[in-house]
Parts: C-alpha cells; sequence; structure tokens
C-alpha cells in the first residue's frame, strides 16, 4: 500500500518547514488564491477556521489530501491585519505592547472523498512593554512584512514575548500536534 499524497495549500516556507518536522514532505505545493477580507463582525476563531477551510477547500484534488492552514493574531475580538507596511506593523506592534493576545492557527485537511477535518490552536502571547527605539529596531529588520499581527515569533519578536501558553509552532504557522493528529488520522504514516 503506498502512503496517501499531500498537497500543501501554502506558499509559506515556514509551514513547509514545520511539516518536514512531523517527517512529512508534501508533494506538491498550490497556495490557495482566495478572498482573506473577514466578514463583518466575524470573531477570529471563526474567521481562522474559515480561512483554512476555504483555502483546503480552493485547492481541492481527488487525487490527493490538502493541508491547508491559517493563522490569525486577535486583540481580545479584533483580527489584526497581515503588516504590508511599516505604517501597519507599527500600528500592530504598538497594540500589542505590554498585552496579551491571542494567536489562532486552523488547520484543515480535505481528503479527495471531500472529507474534511479541522484543528485549531489557541495560543495566549503576551509582549514585554516596546520602547519606541524596539519597535523601530523591528520596523528595520523587515522581519513583519507579510506577517499576521506584525510580528514573526521564529526571528527577533521571541525576544519581546515576557509569556507565551500554548502552541510555539502555532504560532510560526502550522500547530504540529494538531497537524499530526490530522494527518495520523487521514492513514499518514508518521513516527
Amino acid at each position: 500500500m503506498t502512503a496517501p499524497r499531500l498537497i500543501l495549500a501554502s506558499a509559506s516556507p515556514r509551514r513547509r518547514e514545520l511539516l518536514a518536522r512531523l517527517g512529512v514532505t508534501p508533494d506538491a505545493v498550490a497556495p490557495a488564491d482566495i478572498d482573506e477580507t473577514p466578514f463583518k463582525a466575524e470573531l477570529p476563531r471563526d474567521y481562522a477556521r474559515r480561512m483554512a477551510r476555504e483555502k483546503a477547500l480552493a485547492a481541492a484534488s481527488d487525487a490527493a489530501h490538502v493541508l491547508a492552514g491559517d493563522t490569525v493574531v486577535a486583540a481580545g475580538r479584533r483580527i489584526l491585519p497581515k503588516a504590508e507596511d511599516e505604517a501597519t506593523a507599527r500600528r500592530c506592534l504598538e497594540l500589542l505592547s505590554g498585552r496579551r493576545h491571542t494567536v489562532l492557527s486552523a488547520i484543515a485537511l480535505r481528503a479527495p472523498d471531500g472529507t474534511l477535518r479541522e484543528k485549531l490552536s489557541e495560543t495566549a502571547v503576551k509582549f514585554k512593554r516596546l520602547s519606541a527605539e524596539e519597535i523601530d529596531a523591528y520596523i528595520v529588520s523587515g522581519e513583519w512584512d507579510g506577517k499576521a499581527g506584525g510580528y514573526a515569533i521564529q526571528g527577533a519578536a521571541e525576544g519581546l514575548v515576557s509569556w507565551m501558553q500554548g502552541s510555539h509552532s502555532g504560532v510560526v504557522g502550522l500547530p504540529l500536534y494538531e497537524t499530526r493528529i490530522l494527518l495520523k488520522s487521514a492513514g499518514f504514516p508518521l513516527g
């Protein structure tokens, strides 16, 4: 019996690296091109789940399983944007400075028969109170570019985190515990 085929519906190199930690290499990478605009009054958990589900369905294949994920940074009920410019990154960092926020990492696995399995990882993260100089230095690093909430925990921002409870890999972009459960339940050979 051959192992099931897997398509990763993400262009994120971090998701590929994290998947490799489970001993899994996708057979193909097919980023899903969907509208990622939150619905009016959509809650962060619902938004994260919907994005993962829609990405898995958009990249659906009758010949392979499709794994998709989405990571959302939320300050209370507010969904923070992916920082596409310095001003957005700065606003996110100023908002997160000295306060606790939630990182939601949803994953969805669509089987060739259309069956959809989903998991959600929720991590509480608290940044130290950031000085203007620390925010400036982080902006100069460029690590914020394209990142939810304006930061990448796998880089210099990790040194700004004073407390975290939950999944570090989930904050990076693919919660390994939940991903392992989904893949094993679908018959993927994992150690």
